[in-house]
């Protein structure tokens, strides 16, 4: 089996149970990544972590080279991307400590962000109406389920600019929208990979209710209550990583691993030879057809 990749977000700085750990740093043409890929074997198979804001906490969201990160992992070999995120829960159903296999993304960050990989002479439009690969989604809801864990199969996450967290007309509003969680990150990730032809799937870890919960029941969501709550759903998270790796199977049977396959607009005989060194990985086995 190709190497699996693990993103590691908020509580999520290493991954235990890893053997064989090397420690691998790129320079990509889009910058420094987040930190050193760490390499090792888990249950039996090749994985590659990161954990997205550096070891330490130390990069905002709106600061993670979400660019440098996916074309180092697909660099390394990865074809499949398990990506963790701490959520805020915006549903009274969807608790602290629950887990939710994202289904959906919406788009509420200023657009500062590269989301893209395309430009510079070679245009390409990914279909993302179903940005998270359905066959990862459906493994990490089969891994969760021994976990101990309150699983929730698919739910809608609003990805906001940050770093502050949402003022209540937001929160209040994103409620009646039909949205189900909100963070920081997933998005841009999501696209990326898509145009990466990895599969993609986010693990939300709920650590707390937005701040609508307090406008409507009077309960504070303290600092510390999140912290407690980081930490519990860091184990839970190990666990259901563990377990995926585990029940992935060898075969990928998704359309993530042809998403470009019908995504170019640009003539190939007019791609610029800088710009296609500079994707590399990305689009190499369509590039050799030229």
């Amino acid at each position: 089996m190709s190497k699996i990749g693990i993103i590691g977000g908020s509580g999520l700085y290493q991954m235990e149970g890893l053997t064989h750990i090397q420690e691998q740093k790129l320079d990509t043409p889009y910058g420094a990544p987040s930190d050193a890929f760490i390499t090792g074997i888990l249950e039996g198979h090749e994985v590659v972590f990161l954990p997205r804001h550096g070891k330490g906490h130390r990069i905002l969201p709106t600061e993670i080279n979400n660019r440098a990160n996916i074309w180092g992992i697909k660099e390394l070999g990865v074809t499949r991307i398990i990506s963790v995120s701490a959520v805020g829960s915006l549903r009274p159903e969807f608790k602290p400590q629950d887990v939710v296999i994202i289904d959906q993304f919406f788009d509420r960050t200023n657009q500062a962000r590269k989301n893209t990989f395309f430009g510079e002479g070679i245009v390409a439009h990914i279909q993302f109406a179903k940005p998270i690969c359905p066959c990862l989604a459906k493994t990490l809801v089969q891994a969760g389920t021994g976990s101990g864990a309150n699983i929730h199969s698919g739910g809608i996450y609003v990805n906001m600019e940050g770093p502050a967290f949402s003022t209540l007309a937001e929160s209040q509003t994103y409620r009646q929208w039909g949205m189900d969680v909100v963070g920081m990150t997933q998005m841009n990730e999501a696209r990326l990979a898509r145009e990466a032809e990895i599969c993609y799937a986010t693990v939300a870890m709920i650590t707390d209710y937005d701040c609508w919960y307090e406008e409507e029941t009077g309960s504070t969501v303290s600092v510390d209550m999140i912290i407690e709550n980081l930490q519990k759903n860091t184990a839970t998270a190990r666990s259901i990583i563990k377990n995926t790796v585990r029940l992935l199977p060898e075969k990928q049977e998704c359309a993530c691993v042809n998403a470009l396959a019908n995504s170019f607009i640009t003539d190939k005989s007019l791609w610029p030879k800088e710009t296609v060194k500079k994707l590399g990985p990305i689009i190499n086995k369509y590039y050799q057809h030229v």
